[in-house]
Formats: C-alpha cells, structure tokens, sequence
C-alpha cells in the first residue's frame, strides 16, 4: 500500500530533517566539550601533589594544630574559635576551650597524620588527619565540638539530634561568630564539592 504525500506533508518533514541532523550536531559536540574537560580535569589532578605531614601535634585550636613547621586546618570542620563562648542553662561558657580539649583528648599525645593538597586563605594545609586509628576531623563533628564546614553533615545531624558538645546549648556558627569579633573575609568551606571547583580553577589558572 503506498502512501500519498500532501505537498504540505512534504514540506513539514523536509523542515524537520534539518533540525533533527543540527540537533544531533549541538549534542555531538557538547559531549566532545565535557570529555575534554573531563580529561584536562584528570590530568590536572594528577600533577596535584597531596601533602602528607605527620609528627607530634600542638593543638592550636579544636581544629587547628601544628605538624612540626606545617599549619593544619582540618579539612571539612568549623570548631568554635579558641575566644568564642556559647550559652548553655542561662548561662555563657567558654564553648572555644572545650573545642580544644576535646581535640587534645581525641589526639591524647599519640603522632598525628595529616595528608591534603589545598590550602586556606592562611596558607594552613586542609588536612584529613588520623591519630592512630581516630579521625580526628570526623569524631570532633561527632562529638559536638565541631559543625559541618562543607562535608560531615550526616555526623553533624546525629551530634545535633543527641544534643552534645556545642548542641547542648545555643551558639553562634563558628563562621558567623569570627565575623562579627573580627571582621575577616568570610572562609570558604572546604569540602567534597569545594574541593572540585578548586580543582576547576587550576585547570584554569594555567590556560
């Protein structure tokens, strides 16, 4: 059975080849830009040199220490500055101390590694660091002495809903806190995702 064509028919489906073939052109070439990307973004990566320190820690702030002649911000966290206080039962309490102690409990003397490749607007390495086998950066955040600072929310959360550390009472945000006491530049929170749009922005830098 052979099918008649309308001249108008004809004319809708001659129009419609065209877009179809520069459609299929426009998506061709924008996964051809993304996979270029995608390889100009490993490549990069791979000349990224992860910094690993390791030694006896002093223990600057709740997340904060010194590796020997290496400053290290633990990556991901925000604990209360050393100054700040919170309020709990009615009452203010020096919530930045016990940030510190916590940290000084949790490392209890023992050689701390660090290893990361960013660094902070201070020049601090952002650094994932293990006392024996604690993760320092994890546990501070589960104990409540530390917020979510662009990774660990899950761990915030459980802190939060069991009410410890810093939960039991109210405070300020870290952040918050150290702008309104010192007026500095807002830090950028350094996470999974932060990590990535740094990564971008080297690709970049070197164009």
């Amino acid at each position: 059975m052979s099918r008649s064509w309308s001249p108008r028919s004809r004319q809708r489906y001659a129009a419609r080849r065209p877009r179809s073939l520069w459609r299929k052109l426009l998506d061709y070439g924008l996964a051809i830009i993304i996979l270029g990307l995608l390889i100009l973004l490993a490549a990069r990566l791979d000349r990224v040199e992860t910094r690993q320190t390791q030694g006896a820690a002093i223990i600057n702030d709740g997340d904060s220490i010194t590796l020997g002649t290496e400053r290290v911000r633990l990556r991901g966290i925000d604990a209360p500055e050393y100054t700040q206080t919170c309020r709990k039962n009615g009452a203010d309490y020096a919530c930045g101390t016990l940030a510190r102690q916590s940290l000084v409990r949790l490392i209890a003397g023992r050689p701390v590694t660090c290893a990361g490749w960013q660094r902070d607007r201070y020049g601090r390495l952002l650094g994932d660091c293990k006392a024996g086998g604690t993760d320092l950066n994890r546990t501070q955040v589960e104990a409540g002495w530390a917020v979510a600072f662009g990774d660990f929310e899950s761990e915030e959360a459980t802190a939060r809903a069991a009410k410890v550390g810093i939960w039991a009472g109210t405070f300020d945000q870290p952040q918050d806190w150290r702008d309104s006491h010192h007026g500095e530049v807002v830090e950028r929170k350094h996470g999974t995702l932060a990590s990535i749009g740094d990564a971008v922005r080297e690709i970049f830098r070197f164009w």
